[in-house]
């Protein structure tokens, strides 16, 4: 995997500094006509399903060399996404990402970071399957992770759980020796990596699944729930035209834009 920290990009023109006001428009025009909001878990949980009371500043660490990256790490468009293996919305939006990536990933525009936020409270094996899918990261490499992320959320349907039995099957799937795999189980390796990126997560701004900050040089935004994709869409191609100074920010009127309690905009 290579290496890739975030930085404000001297392309990122003035208009984003203002822009995620208007991406907001993106969203009211794709979502009008439709009441149904998305869809995500409601608890924060850490990975021993323990509510953590510890106050966040909504920021998340910057993408580096642990990160799994699709698409071009030093895409101008950032989209960090903490997600539960076993969580029903996470496997839809999975879904959405990729087709996101296979239209503008391809561009070189947007990269798509995957993060482990497992909630054990509601979901008991997913603090396991996300630390079998850093192992076999951590064994093979950027395209096993991704292979092995993907075949977890394919293996099931949407209201079903992973089969735990079967992870060492996705793994030599994936391109990974079952003797280091299980090495790296047994060792508990990646453990405290996962309990590091719930940390993580937490502060971030997380409090269910899935959740999304999207960063464009030093702004940053978030997309909260499993948004479907015409509104992801609408998002991208929203910041793509901004940055390709397309977008004419006097011909509309963006509706209010909510903000966390960190005062980071939440795009749902």
């Amino acid at each position: 995997m290579e290496p890739a920290k975030q930085q404000t990009s001297p392309a990122v023109p003035i208009a984003i500094i203002c822009g995620f006001a208007m991406i907001a428009v993106a969203i009211f025009f794709t979502n009008q006509g439709k009441s149904a909001p998305a869809a995500s878990n409601s608890t924060a949980v850490n990975s021993a399903g323990e509510i953590d009371e510890t106050l966040s500043d909504g920021t998340p660490r910057a993408v580096d060399e642990t990160d799994y990256i699709l698409g071009n790490p030093n895409a101008p468009i950032v989209m960090i996404e903490y997600s539960d293996y076993e969580c029903p919305f996470c496997k839809a939006y999975h879904q959405t990402m990729h087709q996101i990536m296979d239209e503008y990933g391809v561009t070189g525009r947007v990269a798509w970071v995957y993060r482990q936020f497992p909630l054990a409270q509601l979901h008991p094996n997913a603090p396991r399957i996300s630390e079998a899918a850093l192992c076999v990261g951590d064994i093979g490499g950027n395209d096993a992770f991704w292979t092995f992320s993907d075949t977890v959320f394919d293996s099931r349907d949407i209201e079903e759980q992973t089969n735990v039995t079967k992870l060492l099957q996705y793994a030599q799937t994936a391109g990974v020796s079952s003797e280091d795999y299980l090495s790296c189980m047994e060792e508990g390796r990646m453990k405290m990596a996962v309990e590091d990126s719930v940390r993580d997560g937490y502060d971030a701004g997380a409090r269910g699944t899935p959740y999304t900050v999207l960063i464009v040089g030093n702004q940053q935004a978030v997309i909260n729930g499993a948004q479907p994709y015409d509104v992801v869409k609408g998002i991208v191609t929203n910041l793509i035209e901004q940055l390709d100074g397309n977008f004419d920010t006097q011909s509309v009127s963006p509706p209010p834009l909510e903000t966390n309690e960190n005062g980071v905009p939440v795009l749902n």
